[in-house]
């Protein structure tokens, strides 16, 4: 088995792998030698410096992170108690199954596009349609991390006689936590994309809707400054909080162990 990376490794990994992206990027801009139609990643960054002091760039990006984190709460709350339910309940789950397969593959566009008919062209719409859409993918995924759980765990914490209160700090969300972490990290990568469309569609700030805006002037180094800016959030947050959490979430797997509070 491969040892666990340092810290430090992971960092300069990290760094690496992304200082190779920013070369690849020059070097396609350099072979296209046509900055209106690939501006290299220097001049992005300039456009992306301006905007951010003297433009309007932390007004749109605070307006599709406010939306993104709204939907990402609401989704992983309704997903996960759904998919908790389906996973305990082999006949919900037989009932709710042909639900759960139309809404996976309905257009996230279909979806936006409806409750913006049906709703207005509003903020609740636009956090119904991104909540809808990321909802299914959410209850999928905790649904098989329910049916996955060792039931000889919950045999023993039974046996303990643990309350329901320890039972699920104890027994259920250690077990689940892995797939609670899955679910948010690919959460988080489609939603904000759904994010932008709703707003490219029918918002009047954020990100998308600036997308939609220079996409109209054909301004290339734009688009990709603001869309980069985002995706320089996402970044952080998939380093700061979601990569420390799933290796946590998985540490008493990788031990051999058995979920905390449960004697071995």
């Amino acid at each position: 088995m491969t040892a666990p990376q340092t810290p430090a490794r992971r960092a300069l990994t990290f760094a690496a792998s992304l200082g190779a992206l920013v070369l690849l990027w020059s070097a396609l801009a350099l072979l296209r030698a046509d900055p209106e139609v690939l501006p290299g990643p220097a001049e992005v960054a300039r456009i992306l410096w301006d905007e951010t002091v003297n433009g309007p760039l932390l007004h749109h990006l605070w307006a599709t992170l406010r939306r993104v984190a709204l939907a990402f709460f609401l989704s992983m709350c309704f997903g996960a108690m759904l998919g908790y339910a389906l996973g305990v309940l082999p006949r919900l789950n037989a009932l709710a199954g042909p639900w759960v397969v139309v809404f996976l593959n309905i257009p996230a566009l279909v979806v936006i596009v409806l409750c913006y008919l049906w709703i207005g062209l509003n903020e609740t719409a636009a956090i119904v349609a991104v909540t809808l859409n990321k909802t299914a993918m959410v209850l999928v995924t905790m649904r098989e991390g329910v049916q996955a759980m060792d039931r000889q765990v919950h045999e023993m914490a039974r046996i303990y006689r643990l309350s329901p209160l320890a039972r699920l700090r104890h027994v259920i969300l250690p077990q689940l936590a892995p797939y609670l972490a899955i679910s948010a990290r690919n959460g988080l990568a489609i939603i904000w994309k759904i994010v932008l469309v709703v707003e490219f569609l029918g918002r009047s700030d954020g990100i998308g809707f600036q997308i939609h805006l220079y996409f109209q002037l054909f301004q290339i180094g734009e688009v990709l400054a603001y869309a980069l800016s985002f995706v320089a959030v996402m970044l952080a947050i998939e380093v700061l909080l979601l990569a420390p959490w799933e290796r946590a979430a998985r540490a008493w797997r990788t031990r051999g162990g058995t979920p905390s509070g449960v004697p071995a």
